[in-house]
C-alpha cells in the first residue's frame, strides 16, 4: 500500500518493463535493480518539474545525492512485468528533500521506499541550500 499522506501532492508515475537483464536465475527482479528503478523514477519526476540534473550541475554547481534510503521488498516482480514507479514529495528542507516512492504492478504494491536526497555543492561535496526556484517547483508538484 502506498504511503498515507493526504496533504502531499499527487504522486508522479513513471512506467517501465522488466527485462531479462533485470532478473536473476529464477526470473525474479534482482533486489538491487529496484534501486535503479527508483532512481529513474526520481530523475523523471525532476524532469517533469523542469529540473534537468546535468543542466543544474553545469549552471549552478549543484547536484543531488541519495543521503539515506529505507526500502521494503513486499512482492517480487518478474520478467516482462509492466511496472509503475511512483514518486511523491514528503518534505522539502533547506538542503534536502524526502520522497516516498513505491513500485506497483497493476495497482499491487511490490516495493516501498523512503528516500532522502541532499543538495550538494559539487566542488566542495558539502550540503548546499536548495535554490528557491527548485524548492518552489517541488512544493507545487502538479503530478
Amino acid at each position: 500500500m502506498p504511503p498515507d499522506n493526504r496533504s502531499a501532492p499527487e504522486p508522479f508515475a513513471f512506467s517501465l518493463r522488466v527485462y531479462y537483464e533485470d532478473t536473476d536465475t529464477a526470473g525474479v527482479v534482482y533486489y538491487a535493480n529496484y534501486l535503479r528503478y527508483l532512481e529513474r523514477g526520481r530523475t523523471e519526476w525532476l524532469r517533469a518539474l523542469g529540473i534537468e540534473q546535468a543542466r543544474l550541475a553545469r549552471e549552478t554547481g549543484l547536484v543531488f545525492a541519495v543521503r539515506s534510503l529505507a526500502i521494503e521488498y513486499l512482492k517480487p516482480a518478474r520478467l516482462d512485468d509492466p511496472l509503475a514507479v511512483l514518486t511523491q514529495l514528503d518534505a522539502v528542507g533547506r538542503a534536502q528533500v524526502t520522497l516516498k516512492q513505491w513500485i506497483e504492478r497493476g495497482g499491487e504494491t511490490l516495493v516501498e521506499a523512503s528516500v532522502r536526497i541532499a543538495c550538494l555543492d559539487v566542488k566542495k561535496m558539502k550540503p548546499a541550500a536548495l535554490p528557491a526556484e527548485i524548492g518552489k517547483r517541488m512544493s507545487l508538484n502538479p503530478h
